[in-house]
């Protein structure tokens, strides 16, 4: 099934056509407590369906993406009276629409949902693809399944109570489609001030950098060739955010990524010819928008570990990396050996000191 994607800042009025036309049973919205409460009352003012739905409310975070609070999830749709005429809105960043995509797409065998993402992150990323479901035993979407919301609204309106935190996590995800794409698009993002806060010409930009995803997952909707493209700084990215989360001092997905494209494009320096001088221009914007994301060097081993962990692997043997010859030159299914991932590891430390 296709995946409508809608960019629109006239959220409310958009999403009370669509749901017009579903004629649900009834409506169920999965928000978190902030989204609870930065955002469902002015939409209760603006959609009839949101002031008449009921809401479901959950932890927020990433800690809270778990069996557990799927169960949670369950539990509440079977107290709302759901059933396979009924619809789940999603309202929420990436935990949010993982999570509620997933319960949706196993609840009574599978109800219909629509994402309404309200983070950069979740629009660009999270929302869009069909990529559902939870982490287990502290480790990156262990649990899940492909399955497509019927819509997904894109809007930049919810990004004026986000602070700038939160737009360079989702701009990340942004960057890593550019560097997929095309070189003009790399650039551009680069080029971009995301501080200036102009709403509608961030709709428009990312609805240039949404298509780069749609479109490859067009082709690839289950991940069997090109779709592993996106996972580009997803595999070193995660076992960031997996030790930060062992840490007890978690970082955004969304800057995880951001330091495992800069790894993992030094590795594809190292292995595939990757341009030094784009790794060096990487490291610069990194280095001034996001800082850094440090280890030492004894912890090497347990970020290996984390990578051998990774969904994208064939065997436990080898760690599978999407690496690039060239901006938008994209080569699948490359491995590594550990030495040329410590290696990787040292020159980001060293590049970002």
């Amino acid at each position: 099934m296709n995946q409508q994607l809608i960019f629109t800042n006239h959220v409310a009025q958009k999403l009370d056509e669509l749901v017009a036309g579903m004629n649900p049973a009834n409506v169920v919205v999965l928000v978190d407590s902030n989204v609870r409460e930065a955002v469902i009352p002015r939409m209760q003012e603006e959609s009839e369906t949101i002031a008449k739905a009921t809401v479901v409310v959950v932890k927020p975070g990433e800690n809270h993406k778990t069996t557990d609070t799927l169960s949670e999830i369950w539990d509440q749709l079977i107290k709302a009276g759901v059933t396979r005429k009924s619809l789940l809105i999603n309202m929420g960043g990436g935990v949010i629409t993982d999570m509620g995509g997933f319960a949706a797409s196993t609840f009574k065998r599978g109800i219909p949902f629509i994402n309404i993402p309200t983070t950069l992150l979740g629009a660009v990323d999270a929302s869009v693809g069909g990529k559902t479901g939870v982490n287990f035993n502290g480790l990156k979407n262990q649990i899940g399944a492909f399955a497509n919301a019927e819509t997904v609204i894109v809007s930049s309106t919810f990004f004026k109570t986000l602070p700038d935190s939160e737009l360079w996590s989702g701009y990340a995800e942004m960057i890593k489609h550019g560097a997929i794409s095309s070189k003009d698009h790399f650039d551009q993002l680069l080029k971009y001030d995301l501080t200036g806060r102009d709403y509608d010409k961030m709709l428009t930009l990312m609805e240039e950098n949404v298509q780069v995803k749609s479109n490859i997952v067009a082709a690839d909707p289950t991940e069997n060739g090109i779709r592993k493209a996106l996972n580009l700084g997803h595999t070193v990215g995660h076992a960031y955010e997996e030790l930060a989360m062992e840490r007890h001092s978690p970082i955004s997905h969304g800057y995880a990524v951001i330091f495992g494209l800069l790894t993992e494009l030094i590795l594809s320096k190292n292995k595939a010819g990757f341009p030094a001088e784009e790794v060096d221009r990487l490291a610069a914007y990194v280095r001034k928008h996001y800082g850094r994301f440090s280890f030492g060097t004894d912890e090497y081993d347990r970020l290996i570990a984390l990578m051998r962990h990774d969904k994208k692997n064939y065997t436990a043997d080898e760690i599978n990396f999407t690496l690039l010859t060239n901006i938008g030159e994209v080569e699948i299914d490359r491995t590594a050996t550990e030495d040329e991932i410590r290696g990787a590891f040292d020159e980001y430390l060293r590049i970002l000191s």
